[in-house]
């Protein structure tokens, strides 16, 4: 007997769901549902800085109001919320920390950013100076007022997935994404670590994201195969775009779920959705639940989609 199928929303409750949001829940619901598969809900609210719980109630009603539903998770159970599962990040923290794949990093946002991208032949591509740090140099940062981040060292190695809808994507892990942040300097647990923990311990075995996201994946592999689970199968969605070229955001406030619950029903929204994605040839009113039967994600386009005229 094969594994469940789960699949999962996993939204940042830092603003208001807008309309690249939803198509990529329709489409990860319809991957997930298609293959006779479970949802789950998790609130990714581990910036507290960043999270609002009005924010994030809206964003279950929106995806409910679309008709995309979920078999378990948040808010029914608040154990899916990433702001009380720290004690589940400490442990896997301290399980990388063990085994010598943690060192404290005093970097700038700035200097990680410019080091970020390796230069050929550099003897520790990928890597931050602070993780050869020694003697005295050491000694003055660890006595220092800036407290570290946390980075895992990640090996020089070369991770692939078969994302299931651009096909194979690799990655060498040091040259090309390089060692990455579990843990920020101000305590709170870093995307990658918690994504990864969470999409292990909740059974997920199918994330479907935005393509922004594509250079995740074989770090998040990596991760949670050497925390000794098994990783999901991606696939990762084309970004919705504005007629200037950008991509839609939260922070823009471009076509966010208020305005569009007030010009469309649910079945009209979705229908234009299921048009950009290539789902049905013209545009007309159709439910999530008519999408599933013919999903298939040979019909959804690679590339940015230009919202233009749909819009």
């Amino acid at each position: 007997m094969g594994k469940k199928i789960r699949g999962r929303f996993a939204p940042s409750p830092s603003g208001r769901l807008h309309l690249g949001n939803m198509a990529s829940s329709l489409l990860a619901w319809l991957d997930a549902r298609s293959l006779g598969g479970e949802m789950l809900f998790r609130l990714e609210d581990l910036d507290p800085e960043r999270s609002y719980m009005d924010y994030a109630l809206l964003m279950a009603e929106d995806l409910r109001w679309l008709g995309l539903d979920w078999d378990l998770g948040w808010p029914e159970d608040p154990g899916y919320a990433q702001g009380g599962r720290t004690v589940l990040y400490e442990e896997a923290f301290a399980e990388l920390s063990g085994r010598g794949l943690i060192y404290k990093c005093w970097c700038s946002r700035a200097e990680r950013l410019a080091a970020s991208a390796p230069h050929p032949g550099e003897e520790h591509p990928g890597s931050c100076r602070c993780r050869y740090l020694s003697g005295d140099e050491l000694t003055a940062r660890l006595n220092g007022k800036r407290p570290p981040a946390y980075k895992v060292a990640v090996p020089d190695e070369y991770v692939t997935i078969i994302d299931g809808h651009l096909g194979e994507y690799t990655q060498n892990l040091a040259h090309d994404g390089g060692d990455f942040i579990v843990r920020r300097s101000d305590g709170v647990f870093a995307y990658q670590l918690a994504v990864s923990v969470d999409d292990a311990l909740m059974g997920v075995t199918r994330v479907v994201r935005a393509e922004d996201l594509l250079s995740s994946a074989p770090r998040q592999r990596w991760l949670i195969e050497t925390l000794g689970h098994t990783a999901p199968d991606y696939a990762h969605a084309p970004l919705l775009t504005a007629p200037d070229g950008r991509k839609l955001s939260k922070r823009d406030g471009d076509l966010n779920m208020e305005e569009l619950r007030k010009r469309y029903s649910p079945a009209e929204l979705t229908g234009r959705l299921a048009y950009l994605c290539g789902l049905i040839d013209r545009i007309e009113p159709v439910m999530p639940c008519e999408l599933v039967a013919h999903f298939d994600w040979a019909k959804v386009p690679c590339g940015a989609i230009d919202i233009t005229g749909v819009f």
